[in-house]
């Protein structure tokens, strides 16, 4: 059952727990055995691994360092700072918080931070590529707030910019929210700066997909123009699984204020010093070549599953991710994620802008490079990921589903997730 990669101490976690040994092996076992294209999701190197399972975790943290609430703070401290001093000059930002868990508490603390309940604000729709905690009914942001919703151009499936404006006049938000889950296309931040300056309106943007494009220096940053970008460490960032924020120095009181103590108590203190790992990989030549490569494969996934009847919501991607339009082939996303998780390729159906279909359906999927490029694989492996997938969603054959597999498992070995010694 052992597995080099988990180290010495994995043999005594197999003998006092074999269930749980067994879960980290059957997952390393998936990951290496097919292709991932969730676009939020990456392979964090063994390095950031190694802060994660780390004695820090023991360690109770409330507050900031240097105002801390428990003694014995000194040397979590230091990570701390090594993490916001890194975080700061990466994004060339003002202020930086390390300490939200995850994207999620990450904008809870911005709303925390410039809004009160019942207060309005603009953000992008779910159905048109935002995000559950920009305003949906079943979210705090939809619940607490009163979320007022631009889409995207039916004609151009791009950013409707007319209408964020148009509706920012008539409602006045007090904040409006860029950004979201499945935004192809780059933003136009300026445009955006300029709405939020007309109205008086913080400007905040979510930048969970694509920050660690940001870091790369592959994409323009939205940080000169916004009050506040809150985002996620784990997809491009290629970091641990948690939130970070950065802000302008005239909001850093109130972001540090929400985070804690309004949003969470203690910090994750082993996941901090995760980030800081992350954060300086983020520095190197080698990761910004990582990041531009991101795109590059993006672009040729998505322009060979267009060649097999695949139509592009708006016909192309600038970034790490692509929506699909399946109805052109008659298939059905939540099909197409099942058909192709048969044949060993990991993505997730997905609405597209005004999709007939029920999200539990969904008319398309979404398709990411972040792994795939991670596992050192380039365009002519995305071209042979393209031909996979398009034999994949159009049959139902267990058999066909089982042969594509095999061929799925002979290129993944030629670039394996977490090589073996």
């Amino acid at each position: 059952m052992s597995d080099t990669f988990f180290g010495s101490d994995f043999n005594e976690l197999a003998a006092s727990d074999p269930e749980i040994a067994n879960v980290l092996i059957d997952e390393l076992t998936r990951l290496r055995g097919g292709i991932q294209l969730i676009a939020s999701e990456n392979f964090t190197s063994p390095s950031v691994l190694t802060a994660l399972g780390s004695t820090l975790s023991n360690k109770y943290a409330e507050g900031y360092p240097g105002k801390r609430y428990y003694g014995g703070c000194e040397v979590v401290d230091v990570a701390e700072n090594l993490a916001i001093d890194r975080a700061k000059k990466l994004f060339g930002a003002d202020h930086a918080n390390l300490q939200p868990h995850s994207g999620a508490s990450a904008n809870i603390a911005v709303f925390g931070a410039f809004l009160k309940p019942g207060d309005t604000y603009l953000a992008m729709a779910l159905p048109h590529g935002g995000h559950l905690t920009h305003g949906a009914g079943v979210s705090y942001s939809g619940k607490w707030f009163n979320p007022v919703h631009y889409g995207v151009a039916e004609g151009t499936e791009d950013i409707d910019y007319n209408q964020m404006r148009d509706l920012a006049r008539e409602h006045r938000p007090k904040l409006i929210v860029a950004g979201g889950s499945a935004i192809p296309r780059l933003i136009d931040f300026e445009a955006i700066r300029a709405i939020c300056d007309e109205v008086g309106a913080i400007m905040h943007v979510d930048a969970a997909h694509f920050i660690g494009l940001v870091a790369g220096k592959a994409i323009p940053s939205p940080v000169p123009f916004a009050d506040v970008v809150s985002f996620t460490t784990h997809k491009v960032l290629r970091g641990p699984r948690s939130g970070m924020i950065v802000c302008k120095e005239e909001h850093a009181s109130a972001i540090d204020k929400a985070v804690f103590p309004l949003m969470q108590g203690g910090p994750m203190m082993h996941v901090i010093a995760a980030k800081a790992v992350a954060l300086k990989e983020c520095m190197t030549p080698e990761y910004q070549k990582y990041a531009r490569e991101v795109i590059v494969n993006a672009k040729v996934l998505t322009s060979e599953l267009a060649t097999h009847g695949m139509r592009p919501v708006t016909g192309g991607t600038d970034t790490h991710l692509a929506l699909l339009d399946l109805q052109g082939i008659g298939v059905t996303g939540k099909d197409a994620e099942q058909r192709t998780g048969a044949s060993g390729i990991v993505l997730n159906k997905n609405s597209i802008p005004y999709d007939p279909a029920p999200p539990s359906v969904a008319s398309g999927i979404r398709v990411g490079t972040p792994s795939v490029t991670t596992q050192g694989m380039g365009t002519e492996e995305m071209k042979q990921i393209a031909h996979f997938i398009s034999r994949a969603v159009t049959t139902d054959s267990a058999r066909d589903h089982a042969d594509i597999k095999a061929e799925v498992t002979e290129l993944v070995t030629k670039f394996p997730a977490y090589p073996r010694p």
